[in-house]
């Protein structure tokens, strides 16, 4: 690849990737009904995506499951945290049961989103806005590091079977990027130096999810789950690590193992 080739998606990146960071920011400084508001609008667009994808042409059923993904959500807000898995696998088998050809793609994809999802709104409601804030940067972090020293310095693939562009040098690079975010939060969140390691193991997290996204576009033949976002490809494509690493920091709460968190 030519070095002007293999920075020609910078700028729509940065331009698109702004204009979010920007809205996104304020929606999660406002907190609220706001930001959930924003979250159950990105899994309506997630789960949109991903049918689209299972079954090309579906443009009805991909927009009434889309509407369905974001209703739960919106059910969960006023409804009690133990309902919340019970509703999300009702969710996800309704919508299995009209992609019959891929159900267990289908229903495992849909999951993690809506779980992901729920993860974001009960952190920022319940842990606090420094936490999910951690979770957010951490994952941007990682991917800016990556994105610059896996086209910088390339080398060996971390997975080629699944997602060829990754390589070591950007993953690795991703986690020195973590575990610096985790150094910065680590006095804010009054974590202390644990927090090093736990913006690893999150950065890991967002990498699997994008992993994970990765390998059902494989599986489908798809190269982007859509093209609503210049530079980045669908709204699935940009989000999947985020949901990765709030999926884990979601059971690190629900299991007491958030240092500093009370």
């Amino acid at each position: 690849m030519s070095g002007a080739a293999r920075w020609n998606d910078l700028a729509p990146r940065i331009i698109s990737g702004g204009l979010m960071l920007v809205i996104g920011m304020a929606e999660l400084w406002v907190g609220g009904w706001l930001f959930a508001l924003g979250v159950w609008i990105l899994g309506g667009l997630m789960t949109w995506e991903l049918v689209r994808m299972l079954i090309p042409g579906r443009d009805g059923l991909a927009v009434q499951l889309a509407a369905l993904s974001s209703a739960v959500l919106a059910v969960l807000w006023v409804v009690p945290v133990f309902m919340a898995f019970p509703l999300l696998a009702s969710a996800a088998l309704v919508g299995g049961g009209q992609v019959p050809n891929r159900k267990g793609l289908y229903m495992i994809s849909v999951c993690a989103i809506l779980l992901g999802c729920y993860a974001m709104v009960m952190l920022r409601e319940y842990a606090g806005l420094q936490w999910l804030l951690w979770v957010i940067v951490v994952v941007i972090v990682s991917d800016i590091a990556g994105y610059f020293a896996g086209r910088t310095l390339g080398g060996p693939k971390f997975w080629p079977a699944i997602s060829p562009k990754k390589t070591w040098s950007g993953t690795v690079a991703g986690w020195v990027g973590a575990a610096i975010t985790g150094a910065f939060f680590a006095g804010p969140t009054g974590a202390g130096a644990s927090l090093i390691a736990l913006s690893v193991a999150i950065s890991l997290a967002g990498q699997m999810g994008d992993i994970g996204e990765s390998a059902v576009k494989r599986k489908v033949g798809a190269k982007d789950s859509s093209n609503l976002i210049p530079g980045h490809g669908g709204v699935l494509d940009r989000f999947d690590a985020m949901l990765g690493a709030a999926l884990f920091a979601g059971l690190l709460w629900i299991l007491g193992l958030l240092p500093g968190l009370t």
